[in-house]
């Protein structure tokens, strides 16, 4: 029987976007400096409104700019940026991945046009290699890794060219903090990507750190993107949950209802091994679960949720507690794991087999082992099943 708890590497393709090819994948932010403070304005609120998950309120907003500012590519990129962010909350879903492309290559369009009559425009080169970029990073998501790496080649020198004409502009710093940190990390996690970095600059990690966080410090409109991607490499492959809880603390605290902050921050207190931080953030998400918060309104979301809970009601030696919440893990996944069982699954049926076994429910706890055997290994699930069936002579 395991002593500690098992943490659950979740099937979360962010990690994947952030790894394979985010290295690839410049993400920008326009230096607006010589628009009007009206255009300013608009910006600023939009963007707060996307990252509220506001979706409407943002829509209102950019559709706003785009009327007053019909010239400028700012308004359609970022109507674009909202479904983006529809599409990060449930990955699993493609419904809007046409919509989205398409948005993309309206602002790709646009800003062409500007270029042809103005090659020196800052703003159009901008929004162009933040388009071409975000484009690769869907389509890395959905595993198309030529072609995200594809984009990324074309989006490198339109950023380098709009950054050498405005060297002064903090933001652009998140483009570049991205490409030095994943250029030099994941080829080492990742050595089937090495070929690849052939075609393009070698990476500086450590200049890659300074760079996002001169952005997630002082930057304009990417400081945010920039708190984002710090918070998830911290998280993910420095092993530095201190500074990871840090930014997450940053953006949770700023945008309470973004349901993509709220669960990092539950998942670095469950790394730290703060099981009852993390028990009391799943709640908050859970209760906002059932009222159909946006983004919060998801199986995966909720399936997380209770898993941490059980977990924490586990370590706290609460057995009847942790095996409700567990039943509800495992009901969610057999419902939502499509392609093949989660972690999530796997280790609910483990912990299933563990608790019924403590509460005298031996028979119970038999059927979940023999179960725990024909799903595929995960973390020495089978190992567990064997140990705990040839102590109890079921072997």
């Amino acid at each position: 029987m395991r002593k500690k708890m098992r943490v659950v590497k979740s099937k979360i393709k962010n990690k994947s976007i952030n790894g394979l090819v985010l290295f690839f994948i410049l993400l920008i932010s326009n230096p607006i400096a010589a628009q009007s403070v009206g255009f300013d304005s608009l910006v600023s609120k939009g963007i707060k409104e996307i990252y509220s998950i506001k979706f409407s309120d943002a829509e209102v907003t950019f559709r706003k700019l785009m009327t007053d500012y019909p010239e400028h590519p700012a308004g359609r990129f970022f109507l674009g940026m909202i479904d983006w962010w529809k599409i990060l909350l449930d990955l699993e879903n493609e419904e809007l991945d046409d919509i989205f492309y398409q948005k993309l290559e309206d602002v790709i369009y646009q800003c062409d046009e500007i270029l042809d009559k103005e090659p020196e425009n800052v703003d159009a080169l901008f929004f162009k290699g933040g388009a071409i970029g975000f484009r690769g990073r869907l389509r890395a998501a959905r595993e198309s890794w030529i072609k995200a790496a594809d984009d990324g080649r074309e989006a490198l020198p339109i950023v380098e060219r709009a950054y050498n004409i405005d060297p002064a502009n903090i933001d652009v710093q998140l483009g570049f903090g991205i490409y030095n940190y994943y250029a030099s990390v994941i080829p080492e996690q990742y050595p089937i990507i090495k070929p690849l970095m052939l075609f393009f600059p070698s990476g500086d990690k450590q200049k890659g750190i300074e760079q996002l966080t001169n952005t997630a410090m002082n930057g304009k409109y990417a400081k945010y993107e920039a708190r984002y991607f710090l918070m998830t490499l911290f998280y993910n492959y420095e092993n530095n949950t201190t500074k990871a809880q840090e930014f997450a603390e940053l953006l949770t605290t700023e945008f309470p209802d973004n349901p993509s902050f709220e669960r990092w921050s539950g998942r670095i207190a469950v790394k730290k091994g703060d099981y009852k931080k993390a028990s009391e953030i799943f709640r908050s998400i859970l209760a906002k679960s059932e009222i159909n918060l946006t983004g919060y309104n998801n199986s995966r979301v909720k399936r997380e949720g209770v898993y941490y809970i059980a977990a924490n009601f586990r370590n706290i030696a609460q057995p009847d507690s942790a095996l409700a919440y567990f039943q509800e893990c495992e009901k969610i996944s057999r419902v939502v794991d499509v392609e093949e069982e989660s972690g999530f699954l796997i280790n609910s049926v483990m912990y299933l087999g563990i608790l019924n076994e403590q509460l005298g429910n031996v028979d119970r706890a038999v059927k979940y082992y023999e179960e725990l055997l024909d799903m595929r290994e995960y973390g020495g699930s089978h190992r567990v099943a064997e140990e705990n069936l040839a102590r109890l002579g079921k072997d």
